[in-house]
């Protein structure tokens, strides 16, 4: 006889694993919104407690909502722990690296109360706003985006070396054109005076006197206009070529929580487990017969 994947007894992991990875379910996808807006509210409580007179204010009320989002993100990730088969695996995840991130810093006060940790303490709070991050689960199209950024990372390297030389190449011709008086001090001075220019920033604190000076910083500028528009067609370009070539479903892995696989693949890419957490593993089923 076959049996199911999870032994008999774990049919309520089986549905908070449903809750928690999936989102293809109303509950799934209320508990993605509930969970969005109080990382939010979370983080929106973080930038109020940065400002000096909210702080004197309402400080012993954000404190503890510190604390009441901390043990929410902590029962959170017990959660996703408990519901995993391999959660070690889930740990050493970028999500996994984001969850503890989450709750880490509050939980350090109570271990070292110190007044200089807890400056330490206070700053590692800031990272807390990381938690945003799970805002890209909720869009599943970002998935396209960070495809398609990968695969233009090359060309556009390429493109920024071409502009560094071309950077490289103004900057000299203007130390040797203009006046040290003028801020053309050195060639490093000169560069940053060429990165202004082309970005057509203009601070205006490096400025050319000489007309051919003045004529080179005109092309330079005319130059930067140009080239703006080139990373963003390579990056266009890749998004299109992502869009068409998606083959990838957001199936998340009972196993170890990762949710990017192939939409026709049985196993998990990354630790092998059965990936229908509703029907049995035929292998372990013929095993098991």
């Amino acid at each position: 006889m076959s049996e199911p994947f999870r032994p008999a007894g774990e049919g309520v992991r089986t549905r908070l694993f449903q809750i928690i990875f999936e989102s293809d379910t109303p509950l799934a996808k209320g508990f993605d919104i509930v969970l969005i807006a109080v990382i939010l509210v979370s983080v929106l409580v973080v930038m109020l407690d940065s400002v000096a007179a909210w702080h004197a204010a309402y400080g012993e009320l954000f404190y503890w909502l510190e604390w009441g989002f901390t043990i929410v993100f902590t029962i959170e990730l017990a959660l996703r722990i408990y519901v995993l088969d391999k959660p070690l695996r889930y740990l050493r995840s970028f999500y996994g690296i984001v969850d503890v991130i989450a709750v880490l810093p509050t939980w350090l006060m109570l271990l070292f109360p110190g007044t200089q940790t807890l400056v330490i303490v206070r700053l590692l709070r800031v990272l807390r706003i990381f938690r945003v991050l799970r805002l890209m689960r909720f869009v599943g199209e970002s998935r396209l985006l960070l495809d398609a950024l990968r695969r233009s990372v090359r060309q556009i390297f390429l493109f920024f070396f071409g502009i560094f030389m071309l950077v490289i190449i103004f900057a000299t011709v203007m130390y040797t054109i203009e006046s040290p008086e003028d801020g053309f001090t050195s060639i490093p001075m000169s560069i940053y005076w060429a990165i202004v220019s082309l970005t057509t920033v203009g601070y205006g604190d490096i400025v050319p006197m000489t007309s051919i000076g003045k004529a080179i910083t005109v092309m330079l500028m005319l130059i930067g206009y140009s080239i703006i528009a080139v990373p963003t067609g390579v990056f266009s370009a890749e998004v299109i070529r992502s869009i068409r070539a998606d083959r990838y479903s957001d199936q998340a892995c009972p196993g170890c929580g990762h949710d990017r696989h192939e939409k026709r693949a049985r196993y998990c890419l990354k630790c092998g487990t059965w990936l229908d957490e509703e029907t049995p593993d035929p292998n372990r089923a013929s095993e098991k017969g």
